[in-house]
C-alpha cells in the first residue's frame, strides 16, 4: 500500500497533472481537449496522463479513433485514509475537493 500512496502523491506534486484532475471533475475528456489550455506538446501532456493513470487517478479509453480521460475519485480514498491516521484529516469530501480545486486553480479562461 505505501508504494501506492507514494504513486498518489507524487501524481499529485505536479500543479499540471492537479489542473487536468480540476479539469475532469468536470466531464470525461478527450486527451486533445485536456491538452488544449496548456502551452506544451500533446507528447509532454501525455506523459503527464501516463502519470495520472498509473496512480489510478484517472482512465484512459479508446472510443473509435478517439482516446477520451475520466476522473477516477476513488484512488484519493486510500490517501483520505491514510492522511485521517493523523487525526488531523477529514475524509476527502469530492463536492469540498472540486470547490477547493476550483479556487486554486487557474481555468482555462484564466489563462
Amino acid at each position: 500500500m505505501s508504494n501506492d500512496l507514494d504513486t498518489v502523491f507524487a501524481a499529485l506534486a505536479d500543479p499540471t497533472r492537479r489542473t487536468i484532475l480540476a479539469m475532469l471533475l468536470e466531464d470525461d475528456m478527450a486527451v486533445t481537449d485536456v491538452a488544449e489550455p496548456f502551452e506544451m506538446s500533446l507528447a509532454a501532456i501525455s506523459k503527464h496522463l501516463v502519470i495520472l493513470t498509473k496512480a489510478g487517478l484517472i482512465s484512459q479509453e479508446k472510443r473509435g479513433r478517439v482516446k477520451w480521460c475520466k476522473l477516477e475519485p476513488d484512488a484519493l480514498r486510500a490517501a483520505s485514509v491514510w492522511m485521517q491516521g493523523f487525526g488531523q484529516f477529514e475524509p476527502v469530501n469530492l463536492d469540498a475537493f472540486e470547490r477547493f480545486l476550483e479556487t486554486e486553480l487557474p481555468t482555462a479562461d484564466d489563462a
